[in-house]
């Protein structure tokens, strides 16, 4: 009676998402229309990667007992394949995470005008002649699996309750910094489409022969990350659970819980 209904839980993964991409993928234009024709810094990247990593904080706290506040679709597949999460629930999340990252980028282009389309509107990508394919791949994959693997540690039953969502903005934080500077760091497949697509559509442009390194690389990251997790930390009482459980119907439904 007290748990939210399917359309709850998908308003909530737009939303989340969103928020996820109006802050921490808006940062990156708002920076560039601020500094002109200045530079990029370090201290730019900090700031950068705080953005994401404090509105990733605000969306667990605010969102995870509502939907377990995904907001990205490498953590609703890694969740799925571990049996963490229904497979009939993932595409309508999949759907709604997709949808609010592309709402949004177009809320950024609204808010920061024609601008932040000229400035690239945060969109992923990787300059092939500094970073190769391999490169980027590995990039995004380690970067999504720091990520996971974190979420996997702070959801698990063993784990000190109250310090998800600080655990995993600082995860974020932290993965940004070093991936960054090869890829943009983007970490999850919807954060990646989403400003692409609404980039593309506002004539901005985009490489979308890039696009299959960031999706590959991050659900492949996320894939492991779930797994690995339960290989270093799950019990036999874990396996017993597991085994017990009947495919299809788990006890939980999301990261949140």
């Amino acid at each position: 009676m007290d748990d939210n209904n399917p359309w709850q839980k998908l308003a909530a993964e737009f939303l989340g998402t969103a928020f996820l991409v109006f802050v921490g993928v808006g940062s990156v234009p708002a920076f560039a229309i601020v500094r002109g024709a200045a530079p990029f810094t370090g201290s730019e990247l900090g700031f950068i990667s705080l953005a994401f990593g404090a509105i990733v904080i605000v969306t667990v706290y605010v969102f995870g007992y509502i939907s377990g506040n995904h907001i990205n679709p490498a953590v609703t597949i890694g969740l799925a394949i571990t049996g963490k999460f229904r497979w009939a629930h993932v595409p309508g999340y999949l759907i709604a995470q997709v949808l609010g990252a592309t709402a949004g980028a177009l809320a950024i282009a609204a808010v920061l005008g024609h601008a932040a389309v000229k400035a690239g509107l945060g969109v992923a990508s990787f300059n092939p002649q500094v970073t190769s394919i391999p490169q980027a791949l590995f990039a995004e994959f380690i970067g999504t699996f720091i990520l996971v693997f974190a979420i996997f540690g702070v959801i698990y039953r063993k784990a000190v309750p109250g310090w998800a969502g600080l655990a995993i903005g600082f995860a974020v934080f932290a993965a940004i910094i070093p991936v960054a500077p090869a890829t943009g760091a983007a970490i999850n497949p919807a954060r990646v489409f989403g400003p692409m697509l609404v980039e593309q559509l506002l004539g901005g442009t985009v490489q979308w022969d890039q696009i299959w390194v960031y999706l590959v690389g991050e659900i492949l990251g996320g894939i492991a990350g779930a797994v690995l997790f339960g290989v270093v930390a799950h019990t036999a009482m874990d396996r017993a659970t597991r085994t017990e459980t009947v495919s299809g119907d788990v006890a939980l439904e999301g990261a949140g819980r």
